[in-house]
């Protein structure tokens, strides 16, 4: 599939995604089937193990979404657009492999939303998010309300949420909402160190452990624990496991293979 709004570069096993829809790479309805398409190519593309996404230029991972294609719409057209934003953050962290945002500058509503549905957040200290449905007179729509209570707690959420104030990167730290805060310019480089060490561990496992953490948070503990079980045993029976092992005995560094 051809893609009028992302770019995909593929090395060392990591896809670096940038989406490139100017002003302020907001988000409308073909932007996210762009993303969900290209995001199940690269789930089934052995030859990466872990993806970034990132925004294009210098101003803005996502500024939010289309406004005017939103204003546009009537209730059922709404609908519909909620249902593909839903199915694309969702894809994004569901995915079977590790996603990093690498958030290089504004992330407001919807480029919020999707850093939030990312595994791990690399951002510039220029960056700033913000969830400003409600000075719209409508709430975040592509699971803001839920995927940051999940980081923050309910008070806090509530907070970001209610007031819609913006944030800068050093408070998104102090929240845990993203991992790292860089220098600007060294926010994708950052973040492909990342993806690229990340590469090199065992892919079965990597993806065992996102199914774990990811299902575990949604259930009671005892169904956490028969989940983290069932994937434990899915890792042991690869034939990276067993590499891993030689590897560690024979002290050299294992070779993978994704099986």
């Amino acid at each position: 599939m051809n893609y009028e709004f992302l770019l995909c570069d593929i090395e060392n096993k990591v896809a670096v995604v940038t989406i490139s829809h100017s002003p302020g790479n907001k988000l409308n309805t073909q932007v996210y089937q762009e993303i969900t398409q290209l995001m199940g190519e690269l789930e089934a593309d052995e030859n990466v193990n872990v993806i970034v996404i990132t925004g294009d230029g210098e101003e803005a991972f996502v500024a939010g979404a289309d406004i005017d294609e939103i204003a546009g719409l009537d209730t059922v057209g709404m609908m519909n657009l909620t249902q593909i934003t839903r199915n694309s953050f969702s894809k994004i962290e569901k995915l079977n492999k590790p996603v990093i945002a690498a958030i290089n500058g504004v992330a407001r509503g919807g480029g919020f939303e999707l850093a939030l549905s990312c595994d791990l957040r690399i951002s510039s200290e220029k960056a700033q998010f913000a969830f400003p449905e409600i000075s719209l007179g409508v709430i975040p729509g592509g699971g803001g309300t839920q995927r940051i209570q999940k980081v923050v707690g309910q008070g806090i959420a509530k907070e970001l949420l209610y007031f819609g104030e913006i944030m800068d990167a050093q408070r998104a730290f102090q929240l845990q909402i993203v991992n790292k805060v860089v220098a600007h310019d060294q926010v994708l480089s950052e973040a492909k160190e990342w993806a690229e060490k990340l590469a090199e561990k065992a892919p079965v496992a990597l993806r065992m452990m996102k199914t774990a953490v990811n299902t575990g948070s949604n259930v009671d503990l005892e169904s956490a624990l028969t989940v983290e079980a069932h994937c434990y045993d899915s890792a042991f029976a690869t034939e990276d496991r067993k590499e891993a092992m030689a590897a560690f005995f024979e002290q050299r560094k294992p070779k993978f293979v994704g099986r």
